[in-house]
């Protein structure tokens, strides 16, 4: 039975490259622990006023909804973490 031939595979070479990979440009997110946290803080403290002073504020037209945009608060808060570094 003949032998088969075994074929030499050539080297990888890369292809030249034009230009220097570019430098990534990161940006200056000092702001979003601040907000992040004064959303938090916001939410936290519109619930409990709501409940010490038995639903007549925040907003007395929204009733027992003063919890939900507290809530708001605190998950716009959560959302605002997403961007920190």
């Amino acid at each position: 039975m003949p032998k088969s031939r075994i074929r030499k595979k050539a080297d990888y070479t890369p292809p030249p490259a034009a230009k220097q990979a570019a430098s990534i440009k990161l940006t200056n997110r000092s702001w979003v622990a601040p907000v992040m946290l004064a959303l938090f803080a916001i939410g936290l403290v519109w619930i409990v006023v709501f409940y010490v002073t038995d639903g007549t504020l925040p907003v007395k037209s929204l009733s027992n909804w003063n919890i939900v945009v507290g809530f708001g608060f605190i998950a716009a808060g959560f959302g605002v973490s997403t961007q920190w570094k």
